[in-house]
């Protein structure tokens, strides 16, 4: 069994969820995985959160416990050829971070799309309403998303669009044509806050490429904000099949 590359804390996520062409997708594909669809719907979600008390192999590093991630990311599944288990997890079209170091090392071992930028978050609790927003600086302005919430939150609800949203637990990753990396991660279900308010001043096709420029100004198909949990990225290993 893999042990724990990294385990962490994942808070206040944020999540705009997509509609999506699968063809956009096609040049992001893992080998050995294909599209994963909720109810005939192919999404790509924006997801902003907080890393809190980080640890590799157990170690925390100096400076580099609590900042901000911001990512695009879209779904996929794998039939495992040895267990015929069904493996629902997600690719990373690009990840921001605030810390080089993490950057470098997440690119190197996993084969991310991991990118540093300057950033930002703001949390703030008044009258039984939370604000969460994200921001990261990139094409010359402030880029940025987030929700105003109801502060009591919910279970998910089995077969619901915010628990396939939120249910994947394996993380895949391009290597070449015919090889791709892949990685367990580890949480339990997360709850998710009632949205109240919304709003999103991304360029999309300034910051992840023209096959995205359709999101600029396209409405949600749903918006989630998850309290997160204790997380634990398992070791990584490289498939063939």
């Amino acid at each position: 069994m893999p042990s724990p590359f990294l385990t962490a804390q994942w808070r206040r996520l944020v999540l705009f969820n997509y509609a999506i062409d699968p063809d956009a997708l096609l040049p992001y594909l893992p080998a050995h995985t294909e599209p994963d669809e909720w109810n005939g719907t192919c999404y790509v979600s924006l997801v902003g959160f907080m890393f809190l008390d980080t640890r590799l192999k157990g170690v925390a590093i100096p400076w580099h416990r609590t900042f901000e991630e911001i990512n695009l990311r879209f779904y996929v599944q794998r039939r495992d050829p040895v267990t015929e288990e069904k493996k629902r997890g997600v690719v990373f079209i690009r990840e921001i971070v605030p810390k080089r170091a993490i950057a470098l090392v997440a690119n190197a071992l996993y084969r991310e799309r991991y990118r540093m930028h300057p950033m930002w978050h703001l949390w703030q609790e008044k009258d039984g309403e939370m604000t969460v927003e994200y921001a990261w600086k990139q094409t010359g302005r402030w880029q940025s998303f987030g929700v105003q919430a109801d502060m009591a939150a919910t279970d998910l609800k089995e077969g619901s669009e915010a628990e396939f949203i939120t249910e994947h637990y394996w993380g895949y990753a391009r290597r070449d044509a015919q090889h791709s990396v892949e990685y367990q991660v580890e949480h339990p279900r997360w709850q998710v806050y009632p949205i109240k308010a919304w709003h999103c001043e991304v360029d999309f096709g300034a910051v992840y490429g023209p096959a995205f420029g359709a999101l600029n100004g396209a409405e949600p198909r749903s918006i989630f904000l998850a309290e997160g949990s204790e997380v634990a990225v398992l070791d990584r290993r490289i498939i063939s099949a």
